[in-house]
């Protein structure tokens, strides 16, 4: 198999995996209804960016060298279960105290007021989920030989980051057009709640994890 078709079956199992649901997915629907476009597109933009660090460190042996000595890898488990608890379980008390209020009075753990926050949310959340770092890994070591050229490697990199943008910005721009947007606001007090309920479950099982491998 040459590279170019390397290159396009590393981006096909990728796009689908993109499509799949997590707390990537439910941070551009979170945000991209309540606080609009730009906010969602520059979450997409942390997103994609954060994609791009994991599919580097994969490519140059980093993230397997963290995936096999335990520590290095619990203490990312910890960090991102911890985390991504954090973003649900404010999200989940900002529901149930204060309901379908407005955007100006959201809890300050949710409140995005710039591009700066928006784009660090993204980059962190993508960053500290463990779950993608064990995903590029399989990834890249199942479908990247060894001797793969420095430029097929920059291509990969270049098209993981592509589509990871394209369909993060695409679902933020869907969600954020001004139809959908006024019927979404009604539903907002909903789509907080299901998204602290996936953050939630997710920083759950990643702690779980992090624990048990702790005290193996």
């Amino acid at each position: 198999m040459n590279e170019i078709s390397l290159v396009f079956t590393l981006a096909s199992v990728h796009f689908i995996a993109l499509m799949s649901p997590g707390p990537d997915v439910a941070l551009v629907i979170q945000n991209a209804t309540r606080y609009g476009r730009k906010t969602g597109l520059f979450i997409a933009l942390g997103l994609s960016c954060g994609i791009f660090l994991h599919s580097l460190l994969s490519l140059t042996g980093v993230s397997y060298l963290v995936h096999q000595h335990p520590v290095l890898f619990a203490i990312l488990q910890l960090a991102g279960g911890c985390y991504l608890l954090y973003l649900g379980f404010h999200a989940l008390r900002y529901t149930l105290q204060h309901g379908q209020a407005t955007t100006e009075q959201a809890h300050p753990a949710l409140l995005l007021s710039n591009k700066r926050q928006a784009f660090s949310r993204g980059l962190i959340t993508n960053i500290l989920n463990p779950k993608a770092l064990i995903f590029f890994i399989s990834l890249m070591s199942t479908l990247v030989p060894a001797d793969m050229s420095l430029q097929g490697k920059s291509l990969a990199l270049v098209i993981l980051w592509a589509l990871s943008l394209l369909w993060f910005a695409s679902l933020a721009w869907m969600l954020s057009t001004e139809r959908l947007q006024r019927r979404l606001q009604q539903t907002s007090r909903y789509i907080d709640a299901l998204c602290g309920v996936i953050f939630s479950i997710i920083g759950l099982i990643i702690l779980y994890q992090a624990l048990v491998s702790v005290t193996a």
